[in-house]
């Protein structure tokens, strides 16, 4: 599941050159996730790093993830049951 929701975040990555001649990577549904470098394999590569802890972070933090490709990392919540 964590593999697949990595493969679904980094194929809705969007990349830009900037003016300086250096890549610029994120993830729009990501909130605060970017990677900047020379090449654009270099800036992927920063990308799905920085993704890999900004998930791991998140889930410890119980933070709530976007779904991405169908797959939610979000604990489902069950109804406590009720007192007889």
């Amino acid at each position: 599941m964590l593999t697949s929701y990595i493969k679904n975040a980094m194929a809705a990555a969007h990349y830009e050159l900037m003016e300086d001649g250096r890549y610029f990577g994120s993830i729009p549904k990501c909130k605060g996730l970017w990677a900047e470098a020379d090449s654009l394999d270099e800036c992927r590569s920063i990308l799905q790093a920085t993704l890999e802890d900004w998930i791991l972070l998140g889930l410890q933090l119980g933070h709530r993830l976007p779904v991405l490709g169908g797959v939610s990392l979000n604990r489902k919540k069950f109804p406590h049951a009720q007192a007889r």
